[in-house]
């Protein structure tokens, strides 16, 4: 019996020559990162442990969801976090103008490669997947024990195949794919299952598009998601600068799933996930009647440059709605200052809006973005439960960038296509 790519990269970590499906074994990990939320009580029980870091290059501690940081609170945390990368000598920590959202930042830095197993104090380290990785969210305590063993225990998952076929047409992109994906096996259809997409389809996915499906596989509730590697993921990782060895890792013929969903790309549409819940899934077309008082562009899910470069391309020469407030984050200093050069952000603050440091402040409530009761927001993050962006009362519609966009410009949910006739 073949193994699936999560199944291959476990094995080869825990030193076996073969796991199955509900094997539950320890495996040594190539990467652990916290953030200025979870890293603080990662490293208080790190601390009981009584011993060093395993690996003072292996760890990543990035401050990037209430920093800069907004109140006291959230200073005295950064502060901790500071203080341990200081104290252990940690190579990978990344300081307010350094630092970007987590899950962007690390495949930019080239901190990230095939086979390679990667965990995370966040749910959305599933990420980087896209590049063929096992990366997966645990709690802080399983963090703090692997930042002093570099090793950590894991269930093999049973995985989902995904099937992708076709082509995506103009102005359909990787979150209109996991959304579509998510509206059709559930918020909990996967649920501690890996995602592995396969199929013709893949190649027609630009890398950000992988990134963004990878980071949303937590939303169907699955342990990860993973791709194999193609030229396009090569040539991201050459660009990167990962010039490290490693070893991709792809699934065999005759590997075990419990189920293969199918998906065309070329049927797709613009879609949208209501409140509240990321399965509330319907075409964009179809929200015409619904007013927004705000729309977020940016997040671990779509602040890359590509989801930018989507934004400028519909707000160029436009102005957003008055009744509009329209914020846009670049996900690292990096994009920010790309973004920089191709004017994206002229286009910005000349369409009204406002553009923000790296921050993954209104993606969780936190700041930069809040709603009051009955307030309504368009936003490209991932996740849209009552209360995430603010009020209980409040309402968050999950997009695309392109589909943001174009809502801004109206005032109301907008297919993008309707902007561009």
């Amino acid at each position: 019996m073949g193994m699936t790519m999560t199944e291959k990269i476990l094995a080869a970590h825990a030193g076996r020559d073969k796991v199955s499906a509900g094997d539950l074994l320890v495996a040594q990990v190539d990467l652990v990162m916290a953030n200025d939320i979870t890293g603080p009580p990662a490293i208080a029980e790190f601390e009981k442990i009584g011993r060093p870091v395993f690996d003072r290059t292996k760890i990543v501690l990035v401050p990037d969801h209430f920093s800069p940081c907004k109140d006291i609170k959230s200073a005295t945390m950064c502060k901790r976090m500071r203080d341990f990368a200081r104290e252990q000598k940690i190579v990978n920590y990344f300081e307010v103008g350094k630092m970007g959202i987590e899950h962007a930042l690390l495949p930019d830095k080239g901190l990230i490669a095939p086979g390679e197993i990667i965990i995370g104090a966040d749910s959305h380290t599933c990420t980087y997947g896209a590049l063929n990785a096992l990366s997966t969210g645990m709690g802080s305590t399983d963090i703090g024990a692997a930042m002093a063993s570099g090793s950590s225990w894991f269930k093999v998952p049973q995985a989902i195949k995904v099937n992708l076929t076709g082509k995506l047409p103009k102005f359909v992109t990787g979150k209109d794919v996991i959304l579509t994906l998510i509206g059709k096996i559930g918020v909990d259809g996967a649920r501690y299952q890996s995602l592995e997409f396969g199929g013709p389809g893949v190649g027609e996915l630009g890398m950000a598009d992988r990134l963004t499906i990878c980071n949303m596989a937590i939303e169907a509730g699955g342990k990860n998601g993973i791709f194999p590697v193609d030229e396009k993921t090569l040539a991201f990782l050459k660009e990167r600068g990962v010039t490290r060895p490693f070893k991709s890792v792809e699934a065999d013929d005759d590997a075990q799933y419990s189920r293969v969903v199918d998906i065309d790309l070329s049927k797709l549409v613009p879609v949208v996930a209501y409140p509240h819940l990321p399965e509330n899934v319907h075409p964009a077309k179809e929200g015409r009647e619904i007013k927004v008082d705000q729309v977020v562009i940016g997040s671990c899910t779509n602040g890359r440059l590509e989801d930018l470069a989507a934004a400028a391309e519909l707000l160029k020469g436009h102005r957003v709605q008055d009744s509009v407030r329209t914020i846009i984050i670049p996900a690292t200093q990096e994009i920010y200052k790309e973004a920089m050069r191709r004017g994206y952000i002229d286009i910005f603050i000349d369409a009204g809006a406002a553009v923000s440091t790296p921050t993954c402040g209104p993606c969780l409530g936190g700041y930069m973005g809040i709603l009051a009761a009955g307030e309504r927001a368009v936003s490209t993050t991932n996740r849209n439960f009552r209360g995430r962006m603010g009020h209980v009362d409040s309402e968050v519609y999950l997009a695309s960038p392109y589909t943001a966009a174009a809502s801004a410009l109206t005032g109301y949910i907008t297919n993008p296509e309707e902007v561009v006739k």
